[in-house]
């Protein structure tokens, strides 16, 4: 049977344009098919305006930091949301013009529209039938409105980086990557920021012991934080939200972030055409090649609700891409994957936390330093920088590497590499440290500050203590 592509892409973000670019290079006919901005979340409203918003923020730091290096700083500054705003819009304008650019270069068509799956082999745009040997879906996921009653009323993180100009005082509801993103930002931008979470730390899923420190730090950044006090239901009143705590009581805010996390994005598809059925969360399931239940479907990226991260799209798409048009099939290995959380200071982190690599059955040597960096010392200041590093302590090999502090994400970037090869605690004693770097740090840590059997229960310290200090 003739069909008018090899492969028909749903969703025109990174891990969409990753697997296009490359089932064209291998050959294939292939169209994608975007209903808004070409780039995705993470290009035009997610991680690349978000980082270029927390170095705004950051600026504000160094700002206040320099004169302790010296530096005479006369006059008033003061951040101007509305010219953040503008040179954001004509980046990420830019940013979509080079996809579009790489889309056509590369061969693929872009179909722009909403498409609708009507069966195997067709996906419908407007009055528009295409038909493939092979669907994708990369339609990555969307903010939740759903969770707490009245919280349809609160800004998502796409409005909040479509202000033009800040609030005085902010709200931000959920505890994950970006609720911990936007309120330390907003903070040192000057907003009045209280966050609010059902757990008693924020960053769920991350080793407890960065968990404690981010806390400390959000605190020490000027954010108020409410563990254990997300709103029971938001109530709007007049241009201000209500919100409302379990025992009744309530607190107004002009703003207020609905950061409860996402959910990925399969509303209205056509997959029930296929007998595809997403999970509760609206995931769909696939197997080891990224295939759904119909055979020639595949899913990629956040919509499968694994590992939903930009890096892990694009090495999704790609790996799909080889095995449909490539020489050989190839899969990805998401076992070990480095990851980020943009906070002041930042977070890196690759490998489990220790509660999991406990789980997992590792008796483990655990190595750890925290201390005040020589850049934020030099000028009085309390800011620290935590590393761990999770060592089997049968094996040596070296299972995670977690950091707080300046840089963090750019050298447990570096480090992935050396866990992914396989290295020991003896490689890292072996390597000769670059003098004075915070890196260094982790080819210094020459013994454990604790061994823990496998069996043994790991509670962070509280914000506070002497081991959050």
């Amino acid at each position: 049977m003739d069909h008018d592509y090899d492969l028909v892409t749903i969703g025109a973000g990174s891990g969409g344009i990753a697997a296009s670019r490359r089932a064209a290079a291998l050959g294939a006919r292939v169209a994608i098919v975007e209903r808004g901005r070409v780039g995705g979340t993470c290009v035009i409203r997610g991680c690349v305006p978000k980082k270029l918003m927390v170095y705004a923020a950051a600026y504000g730091d160094a700002l206040h930091e320099a004169a302790g290096y010296g530096w005479r700083i006369d006059g008033e500054s003061a951040f101007e949301m509305a010219r953040w705003a503008d040179a954001k819009a004509s980046e990420t304008a830019r940013l979509e013009t080079v996809y579009r650019q790489m889309l056509e270069g590369s061969g693929v068509a872009l179909v722009e529209g909403t498409a609708r799956i009507e069966g195997a082999r067709t996906v419908r745009v407007g009055d528009r039938a295409l038909t493939a040997r092979h669907i994708l879906v990369a339609t990555g996921s969307a903010p939740v409105r759903d969770s707490i009653p009245g919280i349809e009323h609160c800004a998502t993180s796409d409005d909040l980086l479509d202000l033009r100009e800040l609030p005085r005082q902010a709200a931000v509801i959920g505890a994950g990557y970006i609720a911990v993103e936007f309120a330390g930002a907003l903070a040192r931008l000057g907003v009045e920021v209280c966050m609010y979470y059902r757990d008693r730390l924020p960053l769920r899923g991350f080793d407890d012991d960065l968990r404690v420190r981010a806390a400390a730090a959000l605190q020490a950044g000027g954010v108020e934080l409410h563990p254990g006090a997300a709103p029971r239901k938001i109530q709007q009143a007049g241009d201000r939200l209500l919100l409302v705590a379990t025992d009744g009581r309530t607190r107004d805010f002009g703003f207020v972030l609905n950061a409860t996390g996402r959910r990925p994005d399969t509303a209205g598809l056509g997959l029930e055409t296929l007998g595809i059925e997403p999970d509760a969360n609206g995931a769909l399931g696939v197997d080891e090649a990224l295939r759904t239940r119909a055979p020639n479907v595949h899913a990629i990226g956040d919509v499968t609700h694994r590992r939903n991260l930009t890096p892990v799209a694009i090495a999704e798409g790609r790996a799909l891409a080889e095995s449909l048009f490539g020489p050989a099939p190839r899969s990805v290995d998401l076992s070990r994957v480095a990851s980020a959380v943009f906070t002041l200071p930042p977070i890196g982190t690759v490998g489990p936390s220790e509660t999991e690599a406990l789980a997992a059955g590792h008796r483990l040597k655990v190595f750890e330093a925290d201390f005040r960096p020589m850049r934020t010392a030099f000028i009085g200041s309390n800011e620290r920088t935590y590393m761990k590093l999770l060592v089997c302590a049968d094996t040596d090999r070296v299972l995670g590497v977690h950091m707080l502090g300046t840089d963090a994400p750019e050298i447990v970037q570096s480090l992935a590499v050396a866990l992914t090869a396989g290295a020991t605690k003896a490689h890292f004693d072996a390597t000769i440290a670059v003098h004075p770097t915070a890196a260094e740090e982790f080819m210094l840590l020459r013994e454990p500050t604790r061994v823990v059997e496998p069996a043994a229960a790991v509670v962070a310290a509280p914000v506070g203590s002497a081991a959050a200090s």
